[in-house]
This record gives structure tokens, sequence and C-alpha cells, in this order.
């Protein structure tokens, strides 16, 4: 992937990268890019991943490094653990309370709750012949008959005799969409917004960090802030666990200092600036907060040069054939051609919420919006992002998936008229038929409810005035 800009940022082994500066043109990818000049991922050979704290967990429970979400719990299998958090919709409420009961049950829910004005209630779901109960699309994780509670993870007795484990007082489950250790196909980290539906989210350890600290789940990486919110900076001008910005400097970029009372632990240390004065620093680079910061979770002070915002983590690169351009509100993730790629979001309207985004589900939502049930219609106004010959991908997040266009349906690579198309996190990809030149997002919350319950949004890199780049 080729990305020519203004000014091309440092990339650090590190996960410091700059995280965007503005960007004039993007041209098309070639075999020799260097990936350690991209704005948004780590490069493959220069990876590091989250740390977190270690906390006691049953046998046969393990942490698995994921790419997007960080550190998450996984059973002996490497399947990840969900939780399903209770939300108040329109019309009610669903999902799990904490220290409640578990309300995923093997009822095959036939109509909908009606928890989202205008959908009605009682209205008949579609494919009732094949859709799953609550159980089946997310199975139980069991205790054994011998199992005793460990730390924050505790046992739920339920009304149907299973023992299911806990964690945190959440009833927990794993996803019939993960298939390989390290998969989070179930779930995001990413907040739920508005009208979003009720998500199931990653269950993980908490990162390593001391207080006063946070890790805020985004597109493109774990950003690192404070508690107020307020973005972490690092500086190419300090030297390691060295701080060389004082005087003007200081004034523009406030040092984070460390109490009295702190000490290095893991990858944090705390330097001396003066005499009595301590400051922070993430392996090994001083911390600041950028003091013209117009909003909490900024990124405009990557756009200084030499300063970068800094992430605990960030994703491997996308397929070699995608870009970045610029668009009206941030960055978005591009095809080839500059088109502006975009995600598609659905969410039954029932008491267990089951997704409905994913090709191996029911098609009607997205047909009906995208075409009107036409097929044909639906590729016109939002196209499979196919794959070309020679791209690949090194990124366990993206996939190649192949696709029969005239169901949406998952098909077999050599079936007729099957289409091989990009896939992120187990779900297509597209681009928009309303988008004319490069950076153009006219798709963007296509749909019901800005495109959160049933529609499409586009691929957010960046977002300097909303919040797409934190939530679904």
């Amino acid at each position: 992937m080729r990305q020519k800009t203004k000014r091309m940022s440092c990339f650090r082994a590190l996960v410091l990268c700059a995280a965007a500066p503005v960007l004039a043109t993007v041209a098309p990818a070639t075999a020799d890019d260097d990936l350690a000049t991209l704005l948004y991922w780590q490069a493959p050979e220069q990876a590091v991943w989250e740390d977190s704290f270690e906390e006691p967990m049953p046998p046969g429970f393990q942490v698995v490094s994921t790419e997007h979400d960080g550190p998450v719990f996984a059973n002996a299998e490497g399947l990840t653990f969900y939780k399903w958090p209770q939300r108040d919709l329109r019309n009610g409420g669903t999902g799990d309370r904490q220290d409640g009961v578990s309300n995923c049950t093997d009822t095959v829910e036939r109509t909908s709750a009606g928890l989202m004005s205008p959908y009605p209630a009682g209205l008949v779901l579609p494919e009732l012949d094949s859709r799953p109960s609550c159980t089946e699309a997310w199975p139980l994780v069991l205790a054994d008959e011998d199992a005793e509670p460990v730390g924050e993870w505790d046992i739920l007795e339920r009304e149907d005799g299973k023992r299911q484990w806990t964690h945190d007082g959440f009833p927990l489950y794993t996803s019939v969409l993960d298939k390989e250790k390290g998969d989070v196909n179930g779930g995001f980290k990413l907040e739920a917004r508005g009208d979003s539906p009720v998500l199931r989210e990653p269950v993980g350890p908490r990162p390593a960090i001391p207080p006063g600290f946070l890790v805020q789940q985004t597109t493109t990486g774990r950003l690192l802030i404070d508690n107020n919110g307020a973005s972490l900076y690092a500086w190419q001008g300090d030297e390691t666990n060295k701080s060389n910005c004082f005087g003007k400097c200081a004034e523009i970029w406030s040092p984070v200092l460390a109490p009295a009372t702190a000490f290095a632990q893991g990858e944090w240390s705390v330097i001396e600036r003066s005499p009595g004065t301590n400051q922070w620093a993430y392996r090994g680079q001083p911390l600041y907060r950028y003091s013209p910061d117009p909003r909490t979770r900024s990124l405009r002070g990557s756009d200084i040069e030499g300063w970068s915002n800094v992430y605990t983590q960030r994703p491997l690169p996308p397929p070699s054939g995608f870009t970045v351009q610029d668009s009206r509100i941030g960055q978005v993730l591009a095809d080839a051609n500059g088109k502006t790629i975009y995600t598609y979001n659905c969410s039954d309207d029932a008491m267990d919420q089951l997704s409905c985004d994913h090709p191996g589900s029911p098609q009607v939502y997205r047909m009906t919006l995208c075409g009107a049930g036409d097929p044909e219609l639906c590729m016109k106004t939002f196209p499979y992002v196919t794959v070309s010959p020679g791209e690949e991908s090194v990124s366990h997040l993206w996939k190649v998936m192949h696709i029969d266009p005239m169901t949406g349906r998952l098909a077999e690579p050599d079936q007729e008229g099957a289409l091989a198309v990009w896939a992120y996190r187990g779900r297509p990809v597209y681009t928009y038929g309303g988008d004319e030149t490069p950076g153009e997002a006219n798709g963007d919350h296509y749909g019901e409810f800005n495109g959160r319950r049933n529609g499409y949004k586009a691929f957010w890199l960046r977002d300097d005035f909303r919040d797409n780049m934190f939530s679904r």
C-alpha cells in the first residue's frame, strides 16, 4: 500500500505512529510498498500487542491477543468469550443484567419484540425454518459439575439446570461466527451509540495501565487516553525515558506528570523531569497532552510534525489494494480507485437480538434496503469489493469470502457466478454507486436509524467532528 502525504510521519515499532496528517494523493498499491510508512496500522514484522494484568482463571481458559480488540478471554480452543450487557431501547430493553440471569435461551424467537419504533411488535421474522435460537448462535460457556468460582469468575445456575460461567457478573458466550483462535467476529469493544442494537462485547482482562489512564477502542487501534478522555501524545524529539520538551514546548505540550508515589510497572516507567517532578513514559516514550486539542479523544495533535497519538496496539494493514482518502469530516478506507469502503450493519428487532449482517444469515433486510429486493439493483447501489489478482492480506481481520450475488449468501469457490470478495471480520465490504470522486462518502449512514439498525456506514479511519471511529 502506498500513500503520498504532505508529510510522511515516522512509523515506530512501539506503535507510536502519527495518526493522520492530511493526505494529498493516494496511489494504488505496489508490491514493494514500505509498510513502515502506513499511517493507521503497524507493520507485521514490527507488531506489538497490548499487555494486560494477570488474573486467576478457571482451568482450560486462556488469554488470547487479538488484532483489533486487544487481549480477550477464550476457551481451550481459543474461541473468544462475549457478554451481552442489557441496554434500554426505545420501547424496552434486552440483554443480560450484571449479576442477573441469562436471557439467552433455547427459544426460537418468531416475531419482532417492537423494541425500536417504527418496528411493530409481532412482525414475523424472516426464514423461521432456519432461524437459530439465541443459544445456538451464542453457545453458552458451560461449567463442569466440579468447577468452582475463582476471582472474577463465578457460576450461574440457569433455569434449564445448566451451569454457566460468568465474569464480573455477566453470563458468558462464544459465537458461531468465530472459527479460529483470535477471531472476534461476534462483537466489538466499540461503543454502542444512539440507535445501535444491543451489541455483544468481547470480554478480556484489564489492560496493564497505571491508575489515571484508560484504553479507548477505535476502528484503528487501542488509543491511550487519560481518565478525563484527553489524548496522550509522544514526540520524536525525546530520547528513551528522557524528555527534551521544556519551555515553550511544555506550554503547548503539557507533560503527563506522575505522582510521587508512582513506580515503574511493565511497559510503564517514571522519569524525572526536574528535581521532585516526575513524568510518565510508556514504552520509553514520555507522555504529553496537547493543550490546543479541541475535544477529548482527539487526533489533532498528531498533525504537528514529530508528534503522534499513543496506542497500546494497532491492527495490521488491510489488503494491498486498499487506500486512504480524505473525506468531509476525516479520512476513510477506500479501494484502489479511491472509492470509500462501507460495512453493513443489521440486527433483528427480537428479544434475542440476533445479528443479521453476516452472509450466513437472512439477506432480506439488506436486499430490501439496497435494492427493494432486487439483487441486481443491490449490486449497483452497493457493489461488493472484489479481490483483484495478486492482492493479499497479512491481517487476520481481512479474508477472502465467496458470495452468490443473487442471494447474498455464502457460496462455494467453484460455484457458477460466485464472487471472490473482501470480508472484514467475516462480513463483506462494499463501495457505493453514488460516490463519484475519491473520498466521497454519500452512502454513509444509509438506512434505518442512520444505518445503525439496518444500513451502511463508511469505514472511518479518522473523524474529527463526530464519533464514528469510536462506535459501531
